[in-house]
């Protein structure tokens, strides 16, 4: 029996685009956005960011000087939060339920600032029993790590855990460590699996 629901940030409950994020930096720099795009990729900052192992303020400037860019921490964050779009794919009615029935987990690659931006701006996160972050964790799926983790917070065997990502590489990570997980496509498949495993809400 699923004892635990773990469901991915990005593009599973908050929409992504880095196009967005790209563009909106393109407006701050001399940089076209494709530019911008390889520019960063090559500093595997964004990575270093997400594990942790560089505080905000260190990001806003490495990032700015990457760049040539000339902005205040605050602009810059609301430029990097961009990436997401303002509706969720879920709908805060199914997490409330799903918390009402399971322990409930966010399992998240993720950096500080989206984080803040994201759980001031969608109010559907407060049903979420615990943050299971990369950044707080020091490692990003598909590492071991950042699973037994969330298998420590789930407070139940790996089998009764289930873990929803868009990312099919994720997905393989978690089922390494014995998860029950599955590929996010839409709401439907995703309602459709959890019934599939007796959850109903």
């Amino acid at each position: 029996m699923i004892k635990t629901v773990m469901l991915d940030m990005g593009n599973v409950i908050v929409p992504v685009d880095f196009r967005r994020c790209h563009t909106a930096l393109a407006a701050a720099c001399s940089y076209p956005p494709h530019e911008i795009r390889k520019r960063i990729r090559l500093t595997g900052l964004p990575e270093r960011f997400e594990c942790g192992q560089v505080s905000p303020e260190e990001f806003v400037r490495e990032l700015s000087s990457i760049l040539n860019m000339r902005v205040s921490n605050g602009e810059f964050w609301e430029i990097w939060s961009n990436i997401f779009g303002p509706e969720p794919l879920l709908p805060e009615s199914l997490i409330e339920a799903l918390c009402r029935q399971r322990r409930l987990l966010l399992l998240s690659n993720t950096n500080p600032i989206h984080f803040e931006w994201i759980r001031e701006r969608y109010s559907l996160l407060r049903h979420f029993h615990s943050y299971v972050l990369s950044y707080e964790v020091g490692a990003l799926k598909p590492s071991p790590r950042i699973y037994q983790e969330a298998i420590a917070r789930a407070d139940c065997q790996p089998e009764e855990c289930f873990f929803a990502d868009d990312d099919a590489t994720n997905v393989e990570g978690a089922k390494r460590e014995g998860i029950d997980a599955v590929q996010f496509q839409s709401r439907e498949q995703l309602e459709a699996d959890l019934r599939l495993r007796g959850i109903r809400w």
